[in-house]
């Protein structure tokens, strides 16, 4: 079932900026947030949500506020992302430095978690009888390495046991063209990850990362959600970290994924 574009009645609870919305979460506030509604300029126009980018920081802040507000929450809940498989679990605005993980896990109410990423997959997750909701950050690295896993297991320490998923926007095998170690190191890792890689037409391999993302959680009996939104294809929509490299940019922005309970 493919992510679609809020309906009307969604955008009076997520306003502004615009988002994508998942299904599979169903009444639970979510957005996978883009370029758009934002106050950057330049390369990372116009809503850029990476506070690890070298925007203007009083932009990110003021972006960051406006995806904050239509949860009508003061602020996002992140951590400094490493590429990791680590997931932590968060009951209230950090009181100090981020801790260094790549997916969170919160059982509080208004409390907005999210993620950052720039053609890596973002991951929600949502429980809404046990009250429970995480957020991932899967890049290869972070989704090789476990870090859904790690996300469904701090889940289900704090009660899920019927969570439903959806993969954001992210980078598609049409334009993930990789190097040979690179698949060398997914088909070392397991045999049958030979069937997320295909040729492309400089006959080179491309990786599908939402397809091995959805693998991996249906091998822990979770079917997820897949948004159809490449975003290295979309140059007004979505931020990507290749493209921005392929145009010989200095930097790039970051898209936002969030959810609340």
């Amino acid at each position: 079932m493919p992510i679609e574009p809020e309906p009307a009645a969604a955008r009076r609870i997520l306003n502004a900026p615009p988002s994508v919305r998942a299904r599979a979460l169903g009444d639970v506030r979510h957005g996978f947030f883009g370029r758009e509604g934002g106050v950057s300029h330049g390369i990372y126009a116009t809503l850029n949500a990476g506070t690890g980018s070298n925007d203007d920081p009083h932009a990110v802040t003021e972006n960051r506020a406006r995806i904050a507000a239509a949860f009508g929450a003061a602020a996002l809940i992140g951590v400094h992302q490493i590429h990791s498989p680590d997931s932590v679990f968060v009951a209230a605005p950090w009181p100090g430095a981020r801790p260094h993980a790549d997916a969170l896990v919160t059982t509080t109410p208004g409390l907005v978690i999210s993620v950052l990423t720039a053609d890596c997959a973002p991951v929600l997750f949502a429980d809404v009888e046990a009250g429970v909701i995480g957020a991932a950050h899967a890049g290869w690295k972070g989704a090789i390495g476990g870090v859904l896993e790690a996300t469904i297991a701090r889940m289900r320490q704090h009660g899920a046991r019927t969570i439903r998923a959806a993969i954001g926007p992210t980078i598609h095998q049409a334009n993930y063209e990789v190097g040979p170690d690179f698949e060398a190191k997914f088909i070392a890792a397991d045999p049958a990850n030979a069937r997320f890689f295909a040729l492309g037409a400089a006959g080179k391999a491309h990786f599908d990362l939402p397809a091995f993302c959805a693998a991996r959680l249906a091998s822990l009996g979770i079917e997820a959600e897949t948004a159809p939104h490449d975003t290295y294809a979309a140059r007004e929509r979505w931020h990507s970290a290749r493209r921005a490299g392929h145009a010989g940019e200095p930097d790039y922005g970051r898209n936002c994924a969030a959810i609340a309970l």
